[in-house]
């Protein structure tokens, strides 16, 4: 239910932010503002804006993908909706720090989108059932692990790259929480995750 309420609170802000560059301005991650000017609220809020419509729609559907089943997990695991939660909204925070640190001076930087957060669910997924198939491009399925291993290396490639307008530190990072969260909180589940291979 958690997954649903997200996805619907963080459709109508984004839609509400389309049309509203005040709004927008306000709520995006702005490392120069969050930092000088104390408005740390921007490390959450960042995470319900989105650039265009299918910006919006990639991140909700691979949310919805994924997020239902690792809610449903995490009840399970005894975690709970605050677990849940942990993973989401600690993933978007921890996939912004390194934006933080980078661009605290650069008062024109701006990062928005829960693709951070999306990349956490995402993760987490991977450690629980690390050879279920994910699709690449939609079309092609690959096993988690090694979608894992090539997303993580794309990430990484692409952020030295640069110049796409794509924050993939915050997938990198986000994917990196995601996978180590549920651990923290059960390190039974790296053996788990072992048992595997």
């Amino acid at each position: 239910m958690i997954t649903y309420i997200i996805i619907g609170i963080t459709v109508l802000v984004s839609y509400l932010c389309f049309n509203n560059a005040e709004l927008f301005r306000k709520l995006a991650l702005i490392p120069y503002r969050t930092v000088k000017k104390n408005e740390w609220y921007r490390l959450i809020t960042h995470g319900f804006v989105h650039a265009d419509m299918t910006h919006l729609l990639v991140n909700m559907f691979t949310f919805w993908s994924f997020g239902t089943y690792i809610e449903t997990v995490f009840g399970y695991l005894g975690f709970g909706t605050w677990g849940f939660l942990g993973l989401y909204f600690g993933g978007m925070i921890f996939a912004s720090i390194y934006d933080l640190v980078k661009h605290h001076n650069d008062p024109y930087y701006v990062s928005i989108g829960a693709s951070g957060a999306v990349s956490a669910v995402l993760f987490s997924y991977i450690l629980f059932d690390p050879w279920s198939k994910i699709l690449l491009f939609a079309i092609i399925p690959v096993p988690g692990i090694i979608f894992g291993v090539v997303y993580l290396a794309y990430c990484q490639y692409m952020a030295k790259r640069a110049g796409d307008n794509i924050n993939h530190n915050a997938h990198f990072y986000g994917a990196v929480y995601g996978f180590l969260f549920p651990a923290l909180l059960n390190p039974s589940l790296i053996k788990a995750f072992l048992s595997h291979f």
